[in-house]
């Protein structure tokens, strides 16, 4: 049995789309949901489902139970206290199930570049910070690794498509690595369907792209046959955009202390290998495919 969270999230619901189609029924699925009305018809028919959230033991413990492989994402909450406060919130209540030995066997979760390099980052620092607390378990464990998601830029295809510009808090000179969710789903998927693997790793999803904001605008611009181009702001400008959305002051300054370290320590940056084993897909190719028909 596979436990996914976030089954109606950008990552989850790839994941689960991919589990299901590659699986053919033979490993049987369970989710975890807030709201069960938001899974598509033809795959709530397929699934065993859970109501609640994964940051909630009883909930957690209820669909853990007689599953052995659990697909896991700390969903970001721009209405949480704290960011660290938040990811704890969730990952302790894992540690307690897999301590419990309830059977699960192994963790496939969405974590982040940067271990071992990454300081006072934000969301990023909170995430490498689950990573040690679930590895700590002793659970067969995989960290999925991707730098800047390349669907972050659909947050802002209202600019592009009334103004031809994007923001961007990242220096518009300095490489950034990205990769598209697909190639995470992929991954997360594959390492699920696989009894094979033991112990704890990181797996990298970096794609084969060696662009800055700039190089990105300008396949863009390609892509789209028009002028876009990148907007530079500042840090702070960007969490004062946050909080005017509605996060709170700590969601919106663990974000800046993420841009921040981006910006200064650089482990989304140039140094990191690609990986075209677990990222395959190029910016451009998720321009055409996913960006352009958005736009």
């Amino acid at each position: 049995m596979i436990v996914v969270t976030t089954p109606t999230g950008q990552i989850g619901r790839e994941v689960l789309a991919r589990l299901l189609d590659a699986g053919n029924g033979a490993t049987p699925v369970r989710v975890i949901v807030r709201d069960p009305a938001r899974l598509a018809p033809r795959i709530r028919e397929r699934v065993e489902v859970v109501q609640g959230s994964h940051a909630d033991p009883a909930v957690l413990k209820e669909a853990c139970a007689g599953a052995d492989r659990i697909f896991w994402l700390v969903p970001p909450t721009p209405g949480a206290d704290s960011v660290e406060g938040h990811f704890r919130a969730f990952t302790e209540p894992l540690c307690e199930v897999i301590g419990g030995h309830q059977g699960v066997e192994r963790v496939v979760a969405v974590s982040t570049l940067g271990r071992g390099v990454a300081r006072n980052a934000g969301p990023i620092s909170a995430s490498l910070a689950m990573d040690e607390a679930i590895a700590a378990t002793g659970v067969h464990y995989r960290a999925l690794c991707p730098p800047s998601l390349m669907e972050n830029l659909l947050r802002q295809t209202a600019s592009i498509r009334a103004e031809g510009v994007w923001s961007e808090a990242l220096e518009r000179d300095r490489v950034v690595r990205t990769c598209a969710i697909r190639d995470v789903a992929a991954t997360a998927a594959r390492l699920l369907l696989d009894d094979s693997w033991t112990g704890y790793a990181d797996v990298p999803l970096v794609g084969p792209d060696d662009l800055t904001p700039e190089g990105m605008a300008r396949v863009v611009s390609e892509v789209l046959d028009r002028p876009v181009r990148v907007r530079q702001i500042t840090v702070a400008e960007q969490k004062a955009r946050l909080t005017g959305f509605g996060a709170t002051q700590a969601w919106a300054q663990g974000v800046a202390d993420m841009m921040d370290a981006q910006n200064t320590q650089g482990f989304y940056g140039a140094a990191q290998p690609s990986t075209p084993d677990t990222a395959p897909t190029s910016f451009r190719q998720w321009c055409e495919e996913v960006l352009k028909p958005a736009v």
